[in-house]
C-alpha cells in the first residue's frame, strides 16, 4: 500500500443503478490494487447491525471480496488494528462518529490510513467521518458525539447527496447552497466539496480524483463556488 489509500462515495445508492453498481469498477480496482480480499464493514451509522452488514455482503461477496461486520468481534480495535481495509457505511453521521468515539477508533483510522496500512472506503455517513468534521451532513443530531471534529483522512469537509435547488419545485425553503453557506461563513469553516449522487473521490497519496457517474461542487470561502466533473484531479484540496 503507497501512502494514504481512499475511496469516498456521495452514497451507496444511485439512481439508475442498484446497491453499490455504479462504484463497482471502482471499489474491485481499489481493493485488488491494495491487495485486499476480505473487508471489515462498519455499519455503525445504522442500528441493524446485521442487516445492513448482510446487505453490503450480498453485493460486495459477488465480487469476489469477504465482508466481516466489525460488530461481530469482541474487541473493535484489535479488528481495526490488523485489518487492511475498512469500509464504513452510510445512515446517521452523528450516531456514526459518537460509536467510533466509543470505541476508541477515530485516531486508530487516521492513523493507520495515513501510515498506509489501511484501505478506508466511506458512503454517505461514512465518507462524512472521513472529513475534518461533520459539520456539514444533511444528518439530524439525534446524539452528541464528544466532538465534531472527524478521522480526517482529507482537509476539508463534504456535502454527500449534493443537489442544485429545482426552479421548478414548489418548496421555499432553505437550500443546500444557503446551508453550506452558513458554515462557510464561520471563522472555523473549511472548504466544502458537495458530492452528487453518484461521485466518488479517489485518494491516492497525495492524488485526488474525482471519479463516479456524477461530479461535485466546492464552496470557498467568499461565496466561490466552482463545478468539476468526472475525470479531473482535485490534489489542490489535499493540501492544508
Amino acid at each position: 500500500m503507497s501512502g494514504r489509500q481512499a475511496l469516498l462515495l456521495s452514497s451507496s445508492n444511485c439512481h439508475g443503478y442498484s446497491m453499490l453498481e455504479f462504484a463497482k469498477e471502482e471499489i474491485c480496482a481499489f481493493l485488488n490494487k491494495n491487495n485486499v480480499k476480505e473487508l471489515l464493514f462498519v455499519p455503525f451509522a445504522q442500528n441493524n447491525f446485521d442487516d445492513y452488514t448482510n446487505k453490503i455482503k450480498g453485493v460486495i461477496s459477488h465480487w469476489g471480496f469477504s465482508v466481516t461486520g466489525l460488530h461481530t468481534y469482541s474487541e473493535p480495535k484489535k479488528a481495526v488494528s490488523s485489518a487492511k481495509a475498512i469500509f464504513i457505511g452510510g445512515g446517521n453521521t452523528f450516531l456514526l462518529l459518537d460509536r467510533l468515539y466509543t470505541h476508541n477508533l477515530v485516531d486508530l483510522i487516521k492513523n493507520r490510513v495515513l501510515e498506509g496500512k489501511l484501505a478506508y472506503i466511506g458512503s454517505s455517513a461514512g465518507t462524512n467521518v472521513a472529513t475534518k468534521s461533520i459539520h456539514t451532513t444533511n444528518d439530524m443530531p439525534i446524539i452528541y458525539p464528544p466532538s465534531f471534529e472527524a478521522i480526517g483522512l482529507v482537509p476539508f469537509n463534504i456535502n454527500p447527496h449534493y443537489t442544485d435547488k429545482n426552479e421548478n419545485e414548489t418548496h421555499k425553503g432553505e437550500t443546500r447552497d444557503q446551508r453550506i453557506g452558513e458554515y462557510i461563513s464561520m471563522p472555523h469553516a473549511n472548504a466544502v466539496l458537495g458530492l452528487r449522487e453518484g461521485s466518488i473521490l479517489h485518494v491516492d497519496g497525495n492524488s485526488l480524483i474525482l471519479k463516479g457517474v456524477a461530479g461535485a461542487v466546492l464552496f470557498q470561502k467568499g461565496g466561490k463556488k466552482t463545478e468539476y466533473s468526472v475525470g479531473q484531479n482535485i490534489s489542490f484540496l489535499l493540501e492544508e
